[in-house]
């Protein structure tokens, strides 16, 4: 059997839960815009089949889809350079869910960590949907014969599974259909932490707003949570060793490092010596200069819902001149009978 040569394609995607963050755009956005100007297709999800894993309000499930687009466009996503759609437009992505269904094995399944720690103690009572997360999360990425896909650490093992179904599906059927999807973890803030506790992940459900630069904030507030981010009474290191157990220093850092597209290394041959005091208006200057523009073209689309809504039926659109012929080649693999032409 020739081994196929799969054209590059890069899909990511994110659950549309509401209160974009710092986070949400170092770790995700910022790297979507990165891999939009390289000679790759790319594409990118509001993965809400995903998001109803969980009850969601219908009304709040449709204004945080919408949000999230805009949060895509306002970071610099062209959506005629790039794909963008909301899961649920694209029903290619359902069927190959339920064929990956019947793929993976339930004892794959079971080792899922992230559905232990989102399902909890009362695992009987979690929805079939949340247990099945990942092999519809294999479904999005394969339906598009994606070659790579920018990722945090904590879905890691969702594109191993990805990879396990591709490759018991080719090897099932005898064919070298599905690519070994790379996962993608790159640079200085892929894991950006709470500006009130460097030890935890900033999230849009800690209680204390403070604690993270939500991407509608504007510059007086961004600019307020960074002077009053927690810090320890020490200098910065000149080196990224002096960093080793000062959390909330290093979690400084790497936002002035990843806003400014530099290493941690470089930025501490800058600003070694310099206390929080000199430090501090120079990384709110910076994330003001980067995340206020963001959040004034976030607000100016979310008043212009219908401009995002035909931005996601036209994405739908030209992601199923992809989708739909790898679905229907699938169930030919599978002996399903239908139209196949390619």
């Amino acid at each position: 059997m020739s081994e196929t040569t799969f054209t590059p394609r890069v899909f990511s995607g994110i659950q549309p839960s509401g209160n974009l963050h710092l986070g949400n755009y170092l770790g995700a956005l910022k790297r979507f815009v990165d891999w939009q100007a390289k000679d790759v297709e790319t594409i990118y999800c509001m993965v809400d089949l995903h998001a109803i894993t969980v009850w969601q309000d219908p009304v709040d499930l449709k204004k945080s889809t919408r949000e999230l687009c805009a949060g895509f466009i306002a970071a610099g996503l062209d959506p005629e350079q790039s794909i963008l759609i909301n899961q649920s437009q694209v029903p290619e992505h359902a069927q190959l869910g339920w064929v990956f269904n019947c793929v993976a094995r339930m004892g794959w399944m079971q080792r899922m960590t992230q559905f232990k720690d989102k399902a909890g103690k009362n695992a009987q009572n979690a929805s079939l949907g949340l247990f099945g997360y990942p092999a519809l999360m294999a479904a999005d990425i394969l339906v598009y014969h994606a070659t790579h896909v920018p990722v945090g650490e904590d879905q890691k093992q969702h594109l191993e599974l990805t990879r396990d179904i591709a490759a018991k599906f080719n090897h099932d059927y005898g064919v070298d259909f599905f690519p070994m999807t790379e996962p993608v973890i790159e640079g200085a803030a892929t894991r950006v932490m709470s500006l009130r506790d460097g030890s935890k992940k900033m999230s849009k459900s800690d209680p204390s707003d403070a604690s993270r630069i939500n991407l509608t904030d504007d510059a007086d507030a961004i600019a307020k949570k960074i002077r009053k981010a927690k810090t320890d009474p020490e200098a910065l290191p000149s080196e990224e060793k002096g960093l080793e157990d000062r959390p909330e220093a290093r979690n400084l850092v790497n936002i002035y490092a990843a806003l400014n597209d530099q290493s941690v290394e470089q930025v501490l041959a800058d600003v070694g010596g310099k206390q929080f005091s000199e430090f501090k208006p120079m990384l709110a200057d910076l994330a003001v200069s980067k995340m206020a523009p963001i959040s004034t073209e976030m607000a100016r689309l979310m008043n212009e819902q219908d401009e995002i809504d035909r931005i996601l039926t036209r994405g739908a659109e030209r992601a199923r001149e992809i989708t739909a012929p790898i679905l229907r080649k699938t169930y030919d693999i599978i002996g399903m009978v239908g139209p196949t032409t390619l």
